[in-house]
């Protein structure tokens, strides 16, 4: 009795088809990868839109907020003396506030060194390890 054939469920690829298909699938997961990381920071960004354009609008709020104030001082002032002397008294005061900020801004500002210390260490010691990996 003779044995039946078995027919061949698989298929013989060649090593070059599988690398071709492998390196196909591996293009294509890629392009994938970068479409989701694509709509990802779309949407981060608009989310990051929406909240500045809330934060700049409770900052505008508070700048109206400060100028009526401002206001409603000098008109208080100007309960009892002129109110050309009372909006020059509230505008001292904010040229006061100004100065005290801009002298401790500017100060914190000289404290501030833009070249990144540590990392320009770390690199040069990378290069260093780069050159002699043995030491």
């Amino acid at each position: 009795m003779s044995s039946p054939e078995i027919p061949q469920t698989r298929t013989e690829e060649s090593l070059g088809d599988l690398v071709s298909e492998l390196t196909g699938d591996l293009s294509k997961l890629m392009r994938q990868e970068l479409e989701l990381a694509k709509a990802e920071i779309r949407q981060e960004a608009t989310k990051a839109g929406k909240a500045t354009g809330m934060l700049a609008a409770a900052g505008f709020a508070g700048y109206l907020t400060i100028v009526l104030l401002s206001f409603a001082l000098v008109f208080a002032l100007g309960a009892v003396m002129p109110l050309g002397w009372a909006a020059l008294i509230v505008a001292a005061l904010w040229g006061i506030a100004g100065a005290v900020l801009y002298t401790s801004g500017r100060a914190k500002l000289r404290t501030v060194n833009p070249k990144p210390e540590r990392t320009v260490e770390t690199l040069k010691e990378d290069v260093e390890w780069a050159k002699h990996p043995t030491k």
